[in-house]
């Protein structure tokens, strides 16, 4: 399953790298992707950006080495933006393109024709990048400030496909993106020359990969064919792997009672022999031939018992690694009491409006910027003026937030629990937050040293154990950064959940599995609209 080194882009070797506090992210990785697209997944904490970051430069490598075949180009998870700047900063072809246009109007400064290189229909090719990626071509001149977030990524992508390096790294570039914005991302994936490696929850986005590599353990694995094909060979290999682990136990409890009763029968026969000796049955010199006969005998059973016992004991060994133990979280919420029949909450627009009632899921959708989550804002926190209504009718209200800013970073994580249920025992606490996989020491760190997925358990933990229950769970973009197998505990939860659920999503298929009650789009001029489905 591994790719070949021979036409690999990017090459590791026994690659480790340890962080300034000790704890290691990547031991011993070794591993090659090669040409064409290929979806990197693994568990949240598993390495997966830092390994881009090794491979983009911005980290040096503890140990071992890594290898390209030529320049990367590199989009982070968080892209940091300065507002002032021009799209063209964004872009990267500010100085050439400033350059062309002086030359044009007049100066002809030497610095400018270095400036320029090749690159004089760098203008032409820069809105033909815009526009591809389904921006406004005049977008060049305009500051990265008046861009929306998903905007703003957008230009970044395409400003990498400017640069027509032969690889490029994508570190969750869907997490902002609304509907339009994915799609018009698939269609660059789709046509992307060189190499492309992209982290991502995505499964859309992984299902256009040509291959799927994974992290998992501190190996690499590269499997040839989409997310969807390697789901179902890693779940064969894994009913595979539990038969196999299933029959070794058998084996050895086989081999274990065959050695058992055969040293009872050897214990048998040495009692027997040793009562005929001091009976003296037989003459002495007889006696003590036939005794060290059978000591003989005894030896080479119970060293071929012994023998069986121990390779069945290895093989159920070996079986047992190839099952996976992963730890998952296992949520167990609160009843929060709520009746079909009781009212939630209230979002309309000037013309119609919506009341969610009792224990539904409602999904709130539409494009970048129309104001979804200023909408769960004033749900939240009450009053505002707008053209929307959101009025709730219960003040216990859990919200996580797009952000996962509603924690106290100076605050232990322990200590942000207890603050949304005060009444509850701190062992108990302790014990219900083992649940969310954050256990020991983890529980007294400071929030603001925590990972990303050791945030997002946190604000999950605080919202979900808050005391008394929450009866409607507000979240805004909840599977931002988390990975596959944490997105099907979260559905779990909120399929489990008693009370009301209302999410704002871009990711449909997530959506899909929450057996909506009701979906609304919100548009640009504040208009809700009752839909069927989420539109892909």
């Amino acid at each position: 399953m591994q790719t070949s080194t021979l036409h690999s882009s990017v090459t590791l070797d026994r690659l480790t790298f340890t962080w300034p506090d000790g704890s290691t992210a990547l031991a011993g990785v070794d591993g090659s992707f090669g040409a064409g697209r290929t979806g990197l997944v693994g568990r949240n904490g598993s390495g997966k950006s830092t390994l881009l970051r090794l491979i983009a430069g911005d980290l040096a490598p503890t140990s071992g080495a890594l290898t390209t075949s030529g320049d990367v180009a590199y989009l982070p998870q968080r892209l940091t933006l300065d507002t002032g700047r021009r799209v063209a900063d964004l872009l990267g072809i500010a100085e050439a393109l400033d350059a062309v246009r002086a030359i044009a109007g007049g100066d002809v400064d030497a610095a400018h024709f270095d400036a320029v290189g090749d690159d004089w229909d760098i203008e032409a090719r820069a809105q033909a990048a815009l526009a591809e990626a389904g921006l406004d071509p005049t977008f060049l001149d305009r500051r990265v400030g008046e861009l929306s977030g998903g905007e703003a990524v957008l230009v970044a992508i395409a400003g990498i496909r400017l640069r027509r390096a032969p690889i490029t790294l994508l570190d969750e570039p869907t997490n902002n993106l609304d509907r339009d914005a994915r799609a018009k991302l698939a269609a660059m994936v789709r046509s992307w020359k060189g190499t492309l490696i992209v982290v991502s929850h995505d499964v859309a986005l992984l299902e256009l990969m040509d291959a799927t590599a994974e992290l998992y353990a501190h190996e690499l694995t590269v499997f040839g064919g989409p997310y969807s094909e390697w789901r179902a060979w890693l779940d064969a290999e894994q009913g595979a792997a539990v038969q196999a682990e299933r029959d070794a136990k058998q084996a050895f409890k086989k081999e274990k009672r065959q050695r058992i009763e055969a040293e009872t029968k050897l214990a048998g026969r040495a009692r027997v022999a040793n009562k005929a000796y001091v009976e003296k049955r037989v003459p002495k010199i007889i006696a003590n031939g036939r005794k060290m006969a059978a000591q003989v005998s005894a030896g080479r059973l119970r060293t071929e018992v012994a023998e069986k016992e121990s390779i069945a004991r290895d093989a159920l060994d070996a079986a047992g690694r190839r099952v996976r133990g992963d730890a998952s979280m296992k949520i167990e919420l609160p009843d929060p009491e709520v009746s079909r029949s009781r009212r939630i909450a209230t979002i309309g627009d000037a013309e119609r409006s919506w009341v969610i009632q009792g224990p539904e899921r409602v999904a709130l959708i539409g494009g970048n910027g129309v104001g979804k989550t200023t909408l769960l804002q004033r749900l939240v926190a009450g009053g505002g003026d707008g053209s929307v209504e959101a009025t709730a009718h219960t003040d216990r209200i859990g919200y996580l937030p797009q952000r996962i800013d509603g924690l106290d970073e100076s605050r232990s994580v322990i200590e942000n629990v207890a603050l949304a249920a005060p009444d509850i025992p701190e062992k108990d606490l302790r014990n219900r937050l083992a649940r969310f996989l954050i256990r020991g020491d983890a529980t007294d760190r400071p929030v603001d040293t925590l990972s990303g997925g050791e945030r997002f358990r946190t604000a999950l933990a605080t919202l979900l154990l808050a005391d008394p229950a929450p009866h409607l769970v507000v979240l805004d973009e909840p599977t931002n950064n988390l990975d596959l197998d944490t997105v099907d505990q979260v559905v779990e939860a909120l399929r489990a959940y008693r009370g009301a659920v209302l999410v704002v999503s871009h990711d449909d298929a997530f959506l899909a599995r929450l057996d909506l009650d009701l979906t609304l789009e919100l548009d640009a001029d504040g208009r809700l609209t009752e839909v069927v489905a989420p539109t892909t």
